[in-house]
């Protein structure tokens, strides 16, 4: 009725006299109204309660869950439920953490003090000759089959503690970048010196042997690795690892800095000059890390910051920042005149006493002098820089000569780095990701007569896999959802089972460009005010609970959980460590008693394993250990074959009871699988079950050949077993939900890699109850064929053609094949597990009916939760002048939404005309157009981002609803029926009625895009962003402990 009113008042004022006319002729091209098919409710309730009990029948029945929850029943009077202290065990993780970083410091210092006593006694012989392990040239022979020099034999062996790598833990051999002569008589002499370090080396493996690479690395360049590895130049026989330009190495050589770089752009930069001045600044960006602070001014016939909304302060140079300003150089062009004064002037403004460091570049010398002396007289350090060549080596002299300090008053400052994957030290295969931190300290020369120039010799560094920490802070004592991690005093993550540093580009993984300045506010986001954040930085000890989002299944679905975080620092370390614990189940530990010979007994059964990556005995110290799973070692623990072995006491006792009371599940699986018809059951695949012990059972029904998703449990899919990070998926979503109840889900894998999911994953969880106290004991489950759940349900959902049909109102017989229905199965997150459909398999339910999944958000049986990513990647935004003036400037800012604004009303009146109103085929084409228009290219670079994207639950509450939509043309009727003791919604719709006018409910994440606040205080002022959806949300920004400061001013320059 709206539509025709609005009609006539259009027609009455473009034809006076003659509206009633036209009128008439529009009302009949109107669709004609089609009743509704009517959808007995009666009749859908029945299918969805005997589809319900037949598929709980199948389910119960081949997981044997009912079996398990028995014996489970039956030791309940043995069990003790105790509840854990959050705060005791945070603290004996950290004390435990501080320990064996200890040991790292002090493996370092021990060969910072052999390379310091080695130079103090060396001589230096210009005319030295020495030959040494050149990292490259090892194993290598000559045409005449002879070692090429420096080359000899190097014997190679793999090794486990080195991810498999080929290395010689006798020796450590020379690695140096290929601008660095290999012959150079200062390298001969540090080489020759640092031989040294050899047993220190060997000695330190020994005492610790879960130490992994220790090195030194050279002020000269070279660098002395152990154990020793054969390395390998790129593709154009380059080897452009440079040791000098590691962040370690330049954390160690100095300290925490605020630097301001000034850029000469006049006209006399044009070309070669002003790309060696933008090379330099960029080289002089890769020296600086999070402790460090800087700000870039560029100077012609006026002096500009390169970031106008970071005027007069200084920012911290974090791996952001740096790559926004890298980007701003980049765009630099050169023109007009110079006027240094004032770009001094300006930069005097933000520094006091300050050291100057000035960079000559070209070849001229006429202004060398006058150059060189601003640099002498404010304690810095001239240099020319000719070449794109020698911007390397020149930049480096600042470092050299701000740790001059630091070397004179012999401060042995230990550092240590935020997380990284160090990718490049190694161009072996079997090299993998690990994130890592680094213990460094730098090595000083105590040489009384070069002691006041203050001579820095190198750093010594030790790299600490994360892993290995957290190996400290067991699994199976934080519970299902339960985790650790760890954070530095920036807030910045170390490690969290919610970081994500890789992304994919193609087929290949790749790290994240921000991948190690990920804030604690991005992974743990539900602390809006950070007082989370804020207590770690501080280093403080404390508790903190928090209602948090959890999302899983990548993003696809949501916990909600009450989680309670305990916290504290980790002494003499940069570090806090976090321990989360779930409201609940998840406070609690179950503790059983059995006797080693009952448990020995069952733990040899075929069908049990045990958490490969879970720490149940030490094997990775003893050689002789290395290669044993962890079931071995701990069969062997308890044997008394292996009586050196070092195993959790708690954990193996919590094996033997959890082995002994799942023990007659192998019968039952194995009497099954021997009976199984495939006529009535095809399609049951595997039978499984985990504990909160770690321990699994499986069995198969069907040859491995035949399983439809034959990644299942293996250590490829990471999401469905035990990992340091997580328990198995279905063993999550099983804990939510009420035991006895199923979770049913697919895998997605298979769509991500163009497939359609076969598999379908049911599991539920075992509870016991103990003194008013319920745990989760276990989680078992079965995968089953998707056809299976198809064909049960199918052969359910229809009637007989004899059926009955007096008294029923509406469609009779019905059946679910007819072609004016559509019958689905979705889950409790609306994805698609059945349907008449193949291709819709998987897909989220709104994506194939919005008219109906609208609906059903309206009348409350889904809720669409707000979730938000901030490790997305999206696709690179247009180019722009400056990189972030869109964001950052309130006149672009105001530019864009005028743009946007125009932009939209030039779509709708080149979409509007009067046949759109109800031919939406058209108004759809139109779109399709302008959109096609303004795609992104296919390959377009992807960039970090923050997205937002929604998830949709069900509320179990209503079991059952229907409802009648009105499509204009006709009214499409549908029923939504809960499946008894599952997450399953069985939903019949109309077929008919053409409802499309209504628009998908779609699950794509939108960019989050921002306004910048700009506040500027006396001292570090600093730039906040704020998500533009929240902006009555006010952070308050730390700015952590930098120590003894230096500061630094550069003047880029060309003097012609």
């Amino acid at each position: 009725m709206q539509l025709i009113q609005l009609l006539k008042v259009l027609v009455w004022r473009m034809l006076p006299g003659g509206p009633l006319w036209l009128f008439l002729s529009l009302a009949c091209l109107l669709p004609f109204t089609r009743s509704q098919i009517k959808i007995p409710l009666e009749t859908v309730k029945s299918w969805a309660d005997a589809f319900g009990g037949d598929l709980f029948y199948l389910v119960s029945k081949y997981s044997g869950s009912l079996l398990l929850q028995k014996k489970y029943k039956d030791v309940e009077p043995t069990l003790k439920i105790e509840e854990v202290d959050g705060l005791e065990l945070v603290k004996k993780f950290s004390e435990e953490m501080e320990s064996m970083l200890r040991r790292k410091v002090e493996a370092v210092e021990r060969l910072v003090e052999a390379a310091e006593d080695a130079d103090l006694y060396h001589e230096f012989n210009a005319s030295l000759e020495f030959d040494y392990y050149n990292a490259v040239l090892i194993n290598q022979r000559d045409e005449k089959g002879d070692y090429v020099e420096l080359g000899d034999e190097f014997i190679l062996e793999p090794n486990e503690h080195f991810n498999n790598l080929l290395v010689n833990t006798t020796f450590s051999d020379i690695q140096l970048p290929t601008n660095v002569y290999n012959k150079d008589p200062a390298i001969l002499n540090g080489v020759y010196m640092s031989e040294a370090l050899n047993p220190i080396f060997v000695d330190n493996f020994e005492r610790d042997p879960t130490l992994t690479w220790q090195y030194f690395g050279s002020s000269t360049g070279f660098f002395r690795l152990y154990p020793g590895i054969k390395w390998t130049p790129d593709d154009n026989g380059v080897l452009s690892f440079d040791c000098r330009n590691r962040g370690w190495y330049i954390q160690a050589a100095t300290s925490p800095k605020d630097i301001v770089i000034v850029v000469d752009i006049s006209g006399s930069m044009k070309g070669l000059l002003l790309t060696i001045a933008k090379h330099t600044i960029v080289t002089i960006l890769d020296t600086l890390g999070e402790n460090d602070f800087v700000n870039i001014i560029a100077y012609n016939d006026y002096v500009h910051y390169v970031e106008s909304c970071f005027k007069g302060i200084l920012v911290q140079a974090d791996r952001d920042n740096r790559e926004h300003f890298k980007q701003l150089v980049d765009e630099l062009h050169a023109k007009g005149v110079g006027t240094v004064n004032k770009a001094l002037t300006e930069a005097f403004r933000i520094l006091r006493e300050v050291r100057v460091f000035t960079y000559l570049i070209g070849r001229e010398v006429s202004f060398a002098q006058n150059v060189k002396w601003i640099a002498c007289n404010n304690k810095g350090y001239y240099t020319q820089i000719s070449t794109l060549a020698d911007v390397q080596e020149n930049v480096m002299e600042y470092l050299h000569v701000l740790s001059r300090p630091m070397v004179i008053n012999h401060d042995h400052d230990i550092i240590w780095t935020e997380a990284y994957m160090d990718s490049a030290l190694f161009a072996s295969q079997a090299q993998s990701l690990l994130l890592m931190t680094t213990v460094a300290m730098p090595v000083f020369s105590k040489k009384n007569e070069t002691r006041s120039h203050g001579i820095l010799l190198g750093v010594v560094g030790s790299d600490v896999p994360l892993r290995e920490l957290l190996k400290l802070a067991p699994r199976y004592k934080l519970g299902v959802h339960g985790y650790a991690f760890l954070n530095t005093n920036n807030g910045y993550i170390l490690s969290h089972p919610d970081l994500r540093p890789l992304y994919k580009e193609g087929k290949k993984l790749k790290p994240k460009p921000n991948y190690n300045s990920v804030d604690l506010s991005e992974v743990e986001w539900e602390d809006v005010d950070e007082i989370l954040r804020t207590a770690m930085i501080n280093g403080e000890t404390g508790y903190l609970s928090m209602d948090v989002k959890v999302p899983v299944d990548k993003g696809r679905r949501v916990l909600f959980l009450t989680n309670d975080y305990f916290y504290t620092d980790i002494s003499d370390t940069p570090f806090s460590l976090g321990v989360v614990l779930s409201r609940g189940h998840g406070e609690y530990i179950l503790l059983g008693n059995t006797s080693v010979e009952e448990g020995l007994h069952d733990l040899l059964q075929p069908d049990l394993s045990l958490a490969n990556e879970w720490i149940y005995c030490i094997t990775d110290i003893d050689p002789d250990h290395r290669k044993l799973s962890q079931l071995e070692a701990v069969i062997r623990f308890l044997t008394g074959e292996e009586a050196d072995l070092e195993c959790d006491e708690e954990l193996v006792q919590e094996v033997l009871f959890d082995a002994v009371v799942t023990a007659p599940m192998e019968a039952y699986w194995t009497t099954l699988a021997l009976n199984l018809s495939d006529e009535t059951e095809g399609g049951v695949e595997i039978a499984f079950m985990g504990t909160r012990a770690g321990l699994m059972r499986s069995c198969l029904y069907v040859g491995s050949e035949k399983l439809s998703n034959s990644k299942f449990l293996t250590r490829e899919d990471k999401e469905n077993i035990f990992t340091m990070d997580h328990f198995p998926l279905w063993y999550r979503r099983a804990a939510e939900h009420p035991p006895g109840s199923f979770v049913y889900s697919i895998s997605f894998e298979e769509i991500s890699e163009g497939g359609l999911p076969e598999a379908v994953t049911v599991s539920t969880s075992v509870a016991v109850t103990v003194e008013g106290k319920t745990g989760i004991a276990a989680a078992v489950g079965v995968q089953i064929k998707r056809e299976l759940l198809q064909r049960k349900l199918w052969m359910t959902a229809q009637q007989p053609n004899d059926t009955d049909c007096s008294g029923v109102e509406g469609l009779c017989p019905m059946s679910c094949q007819d072609d004016n229905l559509n019958c689905f199965l979705i889950d409790n997150n609306g994805f698609i597990l059945v349907s008449k459909v193949l291709k819709q398999t998987g897909k989220f339910f709104g994506e194939v009916d919005g008219s109906v999944m609208t609906q059903l958000i309206n009348m409350g049986m889904f809720k669409q939760v707000k979730m938000f990513d901030y490790q997305a990647m999206c696709k690179a935004p247009h180019h722009h002048h400056s990189g972030a003036r869109p964001l950052l400037s309130p006149f672009y800012a105001l530019l864009a939404a005028v743009r946007w604004l125009i932009t939209d009303l030039l779509i709708f009146l080149l979409e509007f005309n009067i046949s759109s109103f109800w031919h939406t085929d058209n108004l759809a084409d139109a779109k399709a157009v302008f959109h096609h228009a303004h795609k992104h290219k296919k390959h377009d670079m992807l960039q970090p981002c923050d997205t937002e994207y929604p998830v949709f639950v069900y509320e179990p509450a209503i079991q059952e609803t229907n409802g009648i939509i009105d499509c204009g043309g006709c009214q499409k009727m549908f029923v939504v029926q809960q499946i008894t003791k599952s997450n399953l919604l069985f939903l019949v719709t109309d077929a008919v009625c053409d409802c499309s006018i209504f628009p998908q409910v779609l699950l794509l994440p939108k960019e989050v895009k921002y306004i910048l606040l700009f506040a500027k205080a006396v001292l570090n002022s600093i730039a906040v962003w704020f998500p533009s959806s929240q902006m009555s949300i006010v952070l308050e920004t730390e700015l952590a402990l930098r120590g003894n400061e230096s500061t630094a001013h550069f003047l880029v320059k060309s003097m012609t």
